[in-house]
């Protein structure tokens, strides 16, 4: 008995060294200023050692990702690279703001921002480009057809706080897959 109660006193002590320590958890989520941003304009930020993307969408970014819809693989957000309170065009909780991890689907690239009109190719509405193996995504991340990424960039869980001057990157979505 006294022995089972000497490795009892000696596991708990073990096994809370094995949780992660208050600069983990600081790391888990991410408070950006949005304030800063103006319209058309972008951050990126690193979070959980991976690039997040904040844009500043402005209405003309917003009416292109209607505009595109028959060039995209998945426009409905069908494979789950999103919480459900983004699976919509925005792939957003508010249409003018767009954060998302900026890794390309097919081989973990980071993908160029590219939101000028014909600044790709000819006909190109914005969005964002992965010069590594030509892979296409709209301005809210959903990837074009016939391009070698297999599914939209992943959305991380997130909200708005601060009256929506800042927003708070949370988690990964668990069903996202980055490559």
């Amino acid at each position: 008995m006294v022995g089972a109660l000497g490795c009892a006193g000696l596991a708990v002590p073990f096994v809370k060294s094995l949780e992660p320590d208050a600069s983990v958890a600081a790391a888990a989520t991410t408070v950006a200023d949005l304030t800063g941003i103006a319209p058309g304009m972008q951050m990126t930020l690193s979070w959980q050692d991976k690039p997040v993307i904040i844009v500043h969408r402005t209405p003309e970014m917003i009416a292109s990702l209607k505009e595109v819809e028959p060039q995209l693989a998945d426009p409905n957000c069908t494979v789950p690279q999103q919480p459900p309170y983004a699976k919509n065009i925005y792939r957003s909780i508010k249409p003018e703001w767009l954060v998302m991890v900026r890794v390309c689907t097919h081989l973990c690239c980071i993908p160029l921002f590219k939101p000028a009109p014909g600044s790709v190719e000819p006909g190109w509405d914005g969005g964002f480009h992965c010069p590594c193996h030509g892979s296409l995504y709209d301005l809210s991340g959903r990837v074009y057809k016939n391009v070698p990424a297999p599914r939209n960039m992943a959305i991380p869980e997130y909200r708005f706080v601060d009256g929506g001057k800042k927003v708070e990157i949370t988690a990964m979505y668990p069903e996202a897959k980055l490559c």
